[in-house]
């Protein structure tokens, strides 16, 4: 019986991938290092330390220094605060509200340490993801794709896999809700093909948050049948 539903953030509750990927490609030029903006989106879902990391190891041959890391990402985050606000994904409403109608808890499962977005929650969508049922960035040691993230939402709300749905936009994000064990589904919110989430082991694949919304009801008679 499905209990829960563990949501990422961005590029699933808020279009704001695309800035992240702007602001990810400009901090990196401004240290003369190379993360395209498409690069950007195939790391979605890491923490930033591991993001950084990756750009170190490929072009310096080594991890980057606590300083750096943190330079880096003040630089990301300035730059990323500096764009519009993101607004809230078409169809993310209707889905949370079908969600609550479904009695499901719902919980945010999410790489990113972008307070200003973490701040929003409470008023995009108010009444709906308390304190306790969110694992971010600050809270894991392995960001995605490592299952820790969503075996510790688990942990949090004494779930078990097979009580819980994922829904993702990121191959890494995918990757980390298979290995978790549970039953991930793929929203294909950016400009990624769709091999990329279904390679990486998705359940089942919608191409907006609006369809998912749309095939909600059929889609809870599917997982009562398994």
């Amino acid at each position: 019986m499905i209990k829960a539903v563990l949501f990422d953030m961005d590029g699933v509750l808020f279009n704001s991938m695309p800035y992240h990927a702007e602001a990810w490609h400009k901090a990196m030029k401004q240290h003369q290092m190379t993360l395209s903006k498409e690069e950007a989106y195939m790391h979605e879902g890491r923490t930033g330390a591991s993001t950084i990391n990756i750009v170190f190891q490929r072009e310096l041959g080594r991890n980057a220094t606590q300083e750096e890391i943190e330079q880096i990402y003040s630089d990301k985050s300035t730059l990323f605060n500096s764009y519009s606000e993101a607004q809230v994904m078409d169809g993310t409403p209707e889905v949370l509200a079908k969600v609550k109608a479904s009695g499901l808890i719902p919980f945010i499962v999410t790489g990113s340490g972008q307070a200003s977005l973490l701040d929003r929650l409470e008023h995009n969508f108010p009444n709906t993801f308390s304190q306790e049922r969110m694992v971010t960035a600050f809270d894991v040691k392995h960001g995605k794709p490592n299952p820790e993230p969503y075996l510790m939402a688990l942990e949090k709300g004494n779930l078990q896999a097979n009580e819980a749905i994922v829904i993702e936009n990121a191959p890494l994000g995918v990757e980390s809700g298979v290995a978790a064990g549970i039953f991930t589904i793929a929203v294909n919110t950016g400009p990624l093909d769709d091999n990329a989430l279904l390679n990486a082991g998705a359940d089942m694949l919608f191409p907006s948050m609006q369809a998912l919304a749309d095939y909600w009801e059929k889609l809870m008679d599917i997982l009562r049948q398994r």
